[in-house]
């Protein structure tokens, strides 16, 4: 009797835990989570700019010095003791050749809009997996996060 008792609970656990509507085959789910992967779950997201307010950021050829310095001052503060300068990871990775790597509208999205760009972005994902380490919500106001990616311009050698 405990038997029975013990599949019957079994079966109704797997049916309500199920998820993929519809579907029996493995093979069907692993098709469709490909999919989902490589199309991303939301159509509307670009991994250019990745999720937040800033979609079309125009960065000026030229460094503004006076926005750099209060990038600097705010680095001081809320992010050195986690980022290096250089290619180096401490807790976080290195800022060097950053702004090289991402887009302006992808970084100032991740400063500001950091727990969602970490649940949705690939390359944040990845990111994560390299440093085992959230990183946390500095709260930062629009202004300190375009003077920390001026501040990081400058790091990667903009004059």
């Amino acid at each position: 009797m405990k038997k029975v008792i013990m599949m019957l609970a079994l079966g109704l656990w797997l049916t309500s835990c199920g998820g993929n509507e519809g579907s029996n085959s493995s093979a069907d789910s692993s098709a469709s989570a490909s999919s989902t992967e490589s199309s991303g779950a939301n159509p509307d997201y670009d991994p250019k700019r990745g999720t937040g307010k800033f979609t079309d950021v125009v960065v000026s050829p030229t460094l503004d010095k006076a926005l750099a310095e209060k990038g600097k001052a705010t680095s001081d503060v809320k992010c050195s003791s986690c980022h290096k300068l250089t290619d180096e990871k401490l807790v976080g990775p290195g800022w060097k050749g950053v702004t090289s790597r991402h887009s302006p509208a992808w970084i100032l999205n991740f400063m500001t809009n950091t727990d969602e760009m970490i649940n949705k972005d690939p390359a944040a994902q990845a990111q994560l997996e390299i440093c085992l380490v959230r990183m946390p919500n500095q709260n930062l106001s629009d202004d300190e996060a375009k003077s920390l990616y001026e501040f990081m311009r400058q790091n990667d050698g903009v004059k």
